[in-house]
């Protein structure tokens, strides 16, 4: 398949060239999964002020203090998506399970038993988590009662020049699709154009108008189907130290790493009456392939405080993180016609990947306030409480017209949402008995299009001495809004999504 590089003209706009970017492209990255190890995932991640755990530093740096010697541990995790879709009225359901080796980490601890200096501990640590995972699919099908997805193309179609759509005599569609792309700024919303008028599902009625050839009525049989792959992983080097065995300071510093893949089939079947002339559309399938990859960066900061031997409080900042991303896009349009007496299939696939410019996206930071009541040897009880303004996340660069109105638009949308989570252990000779509960916030002024999160874990462990082996099972669902296409329709499935999450952890003294 043949690449194009996209670049700018001088003078030109993002928008001209750039596949349409979302606000759920920016949640992405900027709405954090609950991973980690076992023990963590037990307790639902209420561990800001407790440490002792190498998923704790990624909530409150300061934790790693809390290990009593070197320590490391590797974890692997059974992923079990179940995705309930209902679309006017219609519903499917999907599942997907994967497995995934997602945490491994060390920490090494210094004491300093000389008594000649009030900072008596210090902990380094380097840690690697995949703070989400990707993999998924979900299917979505109902009968449309109003819009077919033609709305899509028709909006890309109207006001362009007859000659971007139209093949030149020697010209291929694999050369006008890149030429769209590479050479003269049109870029995406002309390369959607161009295919649908190729197709024979537009057709044009003068300079830059154009018409459809799907026939009205409505009752538009509609199917989406979504498969994803990928993760966003973060490795932290983390360094800690205390005063007095009083006061806990820590700090992260993060590098990010993203690889996602989304592959969307969207089909839609009409029976309405043919028109009297021309072409009539009956069947349209519309494919894509979307890789996003790409770096970025974060930092922690964090304090613990033990108020007396039992009690412990804690606070952290998570900063922005800044992502550096780049995206490659293939697609193909199916479209079959039939004029009343013959029936014709057109396939527009232009063998071609769109490689667009490398753009940044700046999640918003986070507070996280914790306490935690620590019962001897016996078990504890943990809260966390955090907030994060989600209308401070950003696409990059601000001053670009398309990027300063989706940041205004996630401005007006967002909001700052906040974060529980609480979680107990109870000991039992060489046994730990575990559970927690989770609720986030929708990020959503009106949640709608994303419902807020609840989410319950338990967890069992054991303790072999040197080494420990540690056992979670976490369940959490969440509702929103999925768009069949991207723009001109509006109408969307409502998706329940629920995961069920088991993870295993190693882990060893030494």
């Amino acid at each position: 398949m043949k690449k194009i590089f996209l670049s700018l003209l001088i003078g030109s706009s993002i928008v001209s060239i750039a596949q349409e970017t979302t606000t759920q492209d920016a949640l992405r990255y900027a709405v954090n999964n609950l991973t980690g190890t076992a023990r963590f995932r037990g307790m639902s991640g209420a561990f800001g002020a407790v440490g002792g755990d190498l998923s704790s530093i990624n909530i409150n740096p300061a934790g790693s203090l809390f290990f009593a010697n070197n320590y490391a541990s590797i974890s692997g995790s059974l992923y079990n998506i179940h995705n309930r879709s209902d679309y006017f009225g219609t519903r499917t359901k999907e599942d997907y399970s994967t497995l995934d080796l997602n945490q491994i980490g060390a920490v090494m601890v210094f004491d300093n038993k000389s008594g000649k200096s009030n900072w008596s501990k210090i902990a380094i640590a380097l840690n690697y988590e995949n703070t989400a995972d990707f993999d998924n699919e979900l299917f979505s099908a109902g009968i449309n009662p109003t819009n077919s997805i033609d709305k899509y193309f028709l909006d890309k179609a109207q006001g362009l020049p007859n000659e971007y759509v139209e093949l030149q005599p020697g010209e291929s569609i694999t050369d006008l699709y890149a030429y769209l792309g590479e050479t003269n700024g049109l870029g995406f919303p002309a390369q959607q154009a161009m295919m649908a008028y190729q197709a024979y599902l537009l057709e044009s009625d003068g300079p830059g108008s154009y018409y459809t050839n799907v026939p009205p009525g409505g009752n538009y049989y509609q199917e989406n189907y979504v498969s994803a792959t990928g993760y966003n992983g973060k490795l932290s080097a983390n360094v800690a130290t205390s005063y007095k065995n009083r006061l806990f300071l820590g700090m992260n510093l993060n590098a990010h790493f993203t690889d996602y893949v989304r592959t969307t089939s969207v089909y839609e079947g009409n029976n309405n009456p043919l028109y009297s002339t021309g072409y009539t559309a009956t069947d349209i399938q519309f494919d894509n392939e979307l890789y996003t990859y790409g770096t970025g960066f974060s930092l922690n900061l964090g304090a613990i405080v033990k108020v007396t031997e039992e009690f412990r409080a804690g606070i952290a900042y998570e900063s922005p993180t800044w992502y550096r991303l780049n995206d490659e896009l293939s697609q193909r349009l199916i479209v079959n016609t039939t004029d009343g007496t013959d029936n014709f299939q057109e396939v527009i696939a232009p063998d071609v990947i769109n490689v667009y410019p490398t753009y940044k996206v700046q999640t918003p930071s986070k507070i996280t306030y914790s306490g935690a009541y620590i019962f001897g040897k016996k078990g504890l009880i943990s809260i966390d409480y955090a907030t994060k303004d989600y209308s401070n996340t950003k696409f990059k660069p601000t001053n670009d017209s398309f990027y300063s109105d989706l940041n205004s638009q996630m401005k007006g949308e967002l909001k700052n949402a906040y974060e529980l989570r609480v979680g107990g252990e109870y000991k039992i000779k060489q046994w730990s008995v575990r559970g927690g509960y989770r609720f986030e916030e929708s990020p959503y002024k009106v949640d709608y299009a994303m419902g807020d999160l609840t989410g319950y874990s338990a967890g069992l462990g054991y303790n072999f001495g040197e080494s420990r082996l540690d056992l979670a099972y976490a369940n959490d669902h969440r509702n929103y809004n999925l768009s069949f296409i991207s723009s001109g329709m509006n109408d969307t499935a409502r998706i329940r999504t629920t995961n069920n999450n088991v993870t295993l952890t190693y882990s060893i003294n030494f």
